[in-house]
């Protein structure tokens, strides 16, 4: 076809866009919609992915390198860049006598004889973390020391608000730290342990971790104090790195990096991040054998590429309809234009003109809105995030490529339009009369043998560990496969009229006869319902898999007492303890005593940890790859995959605060286990231990093994003998708790008969409701009050984040959803003039338009939600079946043990209220919605001979 005539067609198409402006809008939002987030997606990234200088100034400041000790005296060799990689070294520098002694006691001695002349050292040291007072009552929070006076930290904590601490008693602190606390700058907070308060002088931020809780102090002003053993001089372990400031700009160089490894020092070096050396210069590459590149996780690829990939199907799928109106609408001028002498060509060109004009619109719209959008939203995204942004960067090839994605596929959306108006014949084109033709039942099959395949490629193939291609083209088979069963589908929903009223089977017959029209239309809203449910179930069972590995220390609401220092006062410290907390929370209720056990045997050395006791497997019971050590790497995942004594069904994780085996009554059986079971109370008070794994208990015994690892008397060589176990038979019982926080209860005088040393270690409460965050504070702060150690929790449970993806998922589907229904019945309305000319003229009521059109766009969403349903499962199961490949990959080397107890990954959990709320609210919605904004009056049409 001429250039001349594709200009004419464009103008037409134009004018036709410009006349019917609802519909047109409605196809730019389609199209724009998954521009905007595409485009969106792309500039969040760029924005999010720092640039070399961005990611060093978020490492050293202002600063020329970083320096931590990794292996004093012990050499290492390290990548360019230290995060990618870093081993032993072979030869380091043999240090003198007094220089490991001054080194030990101060790292700089030896960091100024590697450091280039002149150069100025700045310390970070990171503390423990401490106990303070917040609004409420007391918090915990990490620490941290460095000098904010000093520019060299701009750029890796920058003081936001308020000025630097200058003083020893002012103190700085995280925007988290006073979210948390609800303190303000110019307040006071008095860290535990330390007499004088701090005074805030300034809140600072971390731009590479936004969520840290941190005080920060200057340097000697705090750790020093709060970091010391207790009753002793010495420090606790600390974490301290070094930045160096190099004099007249000359950088830190490879060969001094290469120096300061031989040392054993880490270093972050910005010249050498920005000017890597050649690979033959790195001795960690030659020793390592590392190619230096970086792999994308395939996990993560074959997401992003099924997301994308569906997204771009939808696209297709929702913007065909709304061509379909606009060649329906248009079909008398397309008749004619082949009524003067346009052929087919011509008429193609017409409605694909459309897609170009409207599909080039709605690309501009998209990609402006999703740069308005994401400057807008930077903050929330930013926290969202976690992280600052490095720069707003927009890429101008990555917009053009979407924007041009969103062209080709507006093109492709009116390819099936175009075809079938350039088929239609011209006396029906001009008389507006329409032939129906049956479903053709090839294509039906054609339909169901791609959607069985499809299916089965995307399962099975990511199972086999396929991974991108299989899980794509298989979900995009099967979606495909079924958009072409939709006609037929259709006809099978027709059956249902027979037991419908009059309006609604009018409605559902009209659906029927025109399926033309209506199959496209269903597609579209099946395209969108199969985005969010496969959303919604691949967030579902991740949330599901989240919370099976969630370990918590008690049943939810329990208040929790521990770190009470034991003391020789027949507990009287303790029971002062237990005073305070249930003076500060109202209504704790009943409360359980728990006490920690422990087995030193015959030794004697004070202070010391020389003994160990805990409940053994029977060997039967044991998995084989815990005692054969010559298991190759794939007979351990056979194993681990296959045998019940392997892999994490045979092992469970716990999160105990009182020790492997505590020893409590009936009180704590009932609070901290939650199991309220007359027989196991008094099997507990006749002197039987409660054991919650059954694997632990053999006809009725359980076996407790007392190791002990350092007798007094040292063999002759200076070592200790080998440890000395002894294994005793205690009578058990084995219940099932409702949180697993411990493998056992033990009675106090069975453990003591057993041979172990009882002491109090804290306790438990069951309130009828959790108590607020502001209660524990305040319970936190009366104890430190009262005894000065120990801390209360409560435990609140998991706590997901996906509720509100899949209700914005939900909220989403359903408005493109609704639209594309809304299409359709435009599309209806059009068809249906003769129809309701008729109605009108056999007297039917205004009433019978509404209703009509309402239960028209209603039959559309309800077949689409259903379709679309099913089809979303599958590239939902099919990306849970990738990880569980991964994870199985990952899990086949010489792993002994497994995190977490029943879960893992794979696990598919189908979010039943989004399902119901899609199929079930979605057509009603629609039918509301059809039936408010549809006219009541039916316009009476002049009807054709």
């Amino acid at each position: 076809m001429k250039l001349t005539a594709w200009r004419a067609a464009l103008r037409i198409a134009r004018r036709d866009a410009v006349r019917a402006k609802g519909r047109s809008a409605l196809v730019m939002a389609m199209i724009a919609l998954p521009v905007l987030g595409v485009a969106g997606a792309d500039i969040v990234y760029r924005s999010a992915d720092l640039d070399p200088g961005e990611r060093i100034t978020r490492q050293l400041g202002a600063a020329d390198a970083q320096v931590s000790v990794e292996q004093l005296g012990e050499p290492i060799a390290q990548a360019p860049d230290p995060d990618t990689g870093m081993i032993s070294g072979e030869s380091g520098q043999q240090l003198t006598a007094e220089q490991q002694r001054a080194a030990h006691t101060d790292p700089t001695v030896l960091l100024r004889r590697i450091a280039p002349p002149g150069s100025t050292l700045f310390t970070l040291v990171s503390g423990p973390s401490v106990v303070t007072s917040s609004a409420a009552g007391l918090i915990r929070t990490g620490t941290t020391e460095l000098d904010l006076t000093s520019p060299v930290w701009r750029g890796m904590a920058n003081v936001v608000a308020g000025r630097a601490p200058t003083r020893p008693q002012e103190i700085a602190a995280t925007r988290k730290f006073l979210e948390e606390s609800s303190l303000h700058l110019g307040e006071t907070t008095t860290v535990q342990g330390v007499a004088t308060p701090f005074t805030i002088t300034a809140a600072v931020e971390y731009p590479g971790t936004l969520g840290a809780s941190e005080l920060i102090a200057r340097p000697g002003a705090l750790i020093g104090t709060v970091a010391r053993k207790p009753g002793t001089d010495a420090l606790l372990e600390v974490g301290r790195r070094w930045l160096i400031q190099v004099p007249g700009g000359a950088g830190f160089s490879w060969e001094r990096v290469k120096e300061a490894n031989a040392y054993g020092f880490r270093v972050t070096s910005r010249q050498v991040l920005l000017d890597p050396p050649p690979r033959s210069q790195v001795p960690y590459y030659a020793k390592s054998g590392d190619p230096g590149q970086r792999y994308l996780n395939p996990v993560t690829l074959t997401i992003a590429a099924t997301v994308a990939g569906m997204a771009l199907l939808e696209i297709v799928l929702l913007a065909g309809p709304a061509f379909a109106v606009g060649a329906r609408r248009s079909r008398r001028q397309l008749g004619l234009l082949a009524a003067g002498g346009g052929d087919r060509s011509h008429i193609r060109a017409v409605v694909l003109g459309g897609g170009v004009v409207l599909g080039l619109a709605g690309a501009v719209v998209g990609m402006v809105l999703a740069v308005v959008v994401v400057a807008v939203a930077r903050p929330w995204l930013e926290a969202a995030a976690g992280q600052r942004f490095g720069h707003f960067d927009l890429r101008p090839l990555d917009l053009l490529g979407v924007a041009a994605i969103g062209l080709v596929t507006g093109v492709l959306a009116a390819v099936v339009p175009a075809v079938q108006a350039s088929r239609q014949d011209v006396v029906a084109a001009l008389t507006g009369r329409g032939r129906l033709k049956p479903p053709s039942k090839r294509l039906a099959v054609v339909g169901l043998a791609a959607l069985a395949g499809g299916s089965a490629l995307a399962l099975l193939g990511a199972a086999a560990g396929q991974g991108t291609a299989a899980v794509l083209g298989g979900s995009a088979l099967a979606e495909l496969g079924m958009v072409a069963c939709t006609p037929f589908v259709i006809g099978l929903f027709g059956k249902l009229g027979r037991w419908l009223p009059l309006t609604p089977r009018l409605a559902l017959r009209d659906s029927v006869r025109h399926r033309g029209r209506t199959a496209p239309a269903v597609a579209a809203v099946m395209a969108a319902v199969a985005g969010s449910v496969a959303v919604g179930v691949y967030s579902a069972s991740q949330d599901a898999e989240m919370r099976a590995d969630y370990l918590a220390t008690a049943p939810i609401g329990v208040v929790t007492l521990v770190g009470v220092p034991a003391r020789a006062d027949s507990g009287a410290v303790l029971d002062q303890a237990r005073t305070a907390v249930e003076n500060a929370i109202s209504g704790l209720g009943q409360r359980g005593d728990v006490y920690g056990t422990s087995y030193r045997g015959n030794c004697t050395a004070g202070g010391e940890r020389c003994g160990n006791a805990t409940l053994v497997l029977p060997p039967e019971r044991e998995c084989p790859t815990v005692r054969d050590q010559s298991l190759s790497d794939a007979e351990r995942a056979r194993l681990n995959r296959e045998d019940p004594r392997c892999g994490s069904r045979a092992s469970r994780a716990y999160a105990s605060r009182f020790g492997t085996l505590p020893a409590g009554d009936a009180a704590v059986l009932r609070i901290l286990y939650g199991v309220h079971d007359p027989a196991a109370e008094q099997a507990l008070a006749d002197g039987k231990a409660v054991v919650f794994d059954p694997r632990l208990v053999v006809d009725g015994y359980a076996t407790l093994e007392l190791t002990q690892y350092a007798p007094d008397q040292p063999e002759q060589n200076g070592k200790h003998a080998e440890p000395r176990s002894t294994r005793l038979r205690i009578p058990a019982v084995v219940r099932t708790p409702s949180v697993y926080t411990a493998p056992v209860l033990l009675p106090l005088e069975a453990a003591r008969k057993a041979g172990l040393t009882v002491t109090p270690q804290g306790s438990v409460w069951a309130p009828p409701t959790a108590p607020s965050s502001a209660a524990e504070q305040r319970a936190n702060a009366a104890l430190s009050t009262v005894v000065g150690q120990g801390w209360v929790s409560v435990e609140r449970g998991y706590h997901s984040n996906r509720t509100p993806v899949t209700l914005g998922l939900t909220l989403f589907a359903a408005v493109v959803a609704l639209g594309a229904a809304g299409i359709a019945t435009g599309l209806a309305a059009a068809d249906s003039q003769n129809d309701l000319a008729t109605l009108a003229a056999v007297g039917a009521t205004p009433r019978i338009r509404r209703a009509l059109s309402g239960l028209q766009c209603g039959t559309i969403a309800a077949m689409g939600a259903v379709l679309g349903t099913v089809c979303g499962v599958v590239p939902a199961v099919a990306l849970r079946k990738v990880e569980q490949a991964a994870s199985s990959f990952a899990g086949s080397g010489a792993t002994m043990f497994t995190l977490s107890g029943g879960s893992g990954a794979g696990v598919v959990v189908f979010p039943w209220w989004q399902l119901a709320a899609t199929v079930l609210v979605l057509p009603v919605l629609a039918v509301l919605m059809a039936a408010l904004l549809s006219r009541s009056r039916i316009a009476l049409v002049r009807r054709a001979d």
